[in-house]
């Protein structure tokens, strides 16, 4: 498991990268064994995870009969989180083979996966707004839309630092890592039964 120490320098690198700085490859394992070791960040992100599957299992029994038993709740939003983790990188995957750009699989994957790691935290300040601040929904909502902004804006100018000018390709990956994310929790949400009524 990689150390905390270890941690501040990957999220360094993605700071330089963001920049387009090349110098951030140097700080970034993007080698097959730093591509799995990437997910790691998964449980660096835990405490945030948690936090918001609390704060969901709260909106869930809201006034609510006849909901589903914990266990089974996060056990759902677990293959919920899995599936949403893991399914825009195997479609990254199939893109990057489609667009013979294969070699740079490894380095999105680590890149993706440890920017989640601030998103996440990020994700959880708003939470913890929302806990304690429940009337300020229009600020909150603007706050998260704000962070849904950087996120973009974060993993274009990363991915564009990884594959070079070719904005297209950078565009239609950025696209293909958010988007399913999206379409994926709604409907599996509501599939699984774990969408607040």
């Amino acid at each position: 498991m990689p150390t905390t120490r270890e941690i501040l320098i990957y999220l360094n690198g993605l700071w330089l990268l963001f920049q387009r700085n090349p110098k951030g490859f140097q700080y970034m394992d993007m080698t097959d064994r730093g591509m799995i070791r990437s997910f790691w960040a998964i449980v660096w992100a835990a405490p945030a995870i948690a936090l918001s599957w609390i704060w969901w299992r709260m909106s869930y029994m809201d006034g609510m009969t006849g909901a589903l038993p914990a266990s089974l709740f996060f056990f759902r939003l677990a293959l919920l989180e899995a599936a949403n983790w893991l399914v825009p990188l195997v479609l990254v995957g199939v893109l990057c083979l489609v667009l013979d750009i294969a070699d740079k699989f490894p380095a999105i994957v680590v890149a993706t996966n440890w920017l989640a790691l601030p998103v996440s935290y990020a994700y959880g300040v708003l939470i913890i707004l929302m806990m304690i601040a429940p009337g300020l929904p229009a600020l909150i909502a603007l706050a998260w839309f704000g962070l849904m902004v950087v996120l973009v804006a974060a993993l274009f100018r990363i991915l564009w630092t990884i594959c070079g000018d070719h904005l297209l390709m950078v565009s239609t990956l950025t696209m293909v890592l958010l988007v399913p994310t999206m379409i994926l929790s709604e409907t599996l949400e509501r599939y699984l039964d774990v969408f607040p009524r």
